[in-house]
């Protein structure tokens, strides 16, 4: 099992969703965060002063699936997300051990 990560602007966050769920992933978690990376944020301007803010808005998006169905959303994700300018965004993969569900007390791909 494999645990996915996905960090957006939040105006692809729709379109994030309907890969997920053409792949048959439908328990996600979606967050909204600020953070920078290479795109280090914007300058503004207010009454004449310029100041810069340095964190951006982004969507995390999250899931948990079987590692064909990972890699096969990693691809899909790759290919309709890649516009080739800063700010595309992140995916990270992790390996996760074990998942429980703690209502019936299942374990593994079963508890998914």
């Amino acid at each position: 099992m494999k645990k996915l990560t996905v960090i957006v602007k939040p105006s692809r966050k729709g379109e994030v969703i309907n890969l997920f769920e053409s792949c048959a992933v439908y328990g996600v978690m979606a967050e909204d965060i600020t953070g920078y990376g290479t795109q280090k944020g914007y300058t503004t301007s207010y009454r004449g002063i310029k100041g810069g803010i340095n964190e951006l808005m982004k969507t995390k998006l999250e899931t948990v699936g079987d590692d064909e169905t990972i890699a096969l959303l990693t691809g899909l994700l790759e290919e309709k997300l890649r516009t080739g300018k800063i700010g595309d965004g992140k995916i990270f993969i992790e390996e996760i051990d074990d998942v429980i569900r703690i209502r019936t007390g299942e374990r593994g791909e079963s508890a998914l």
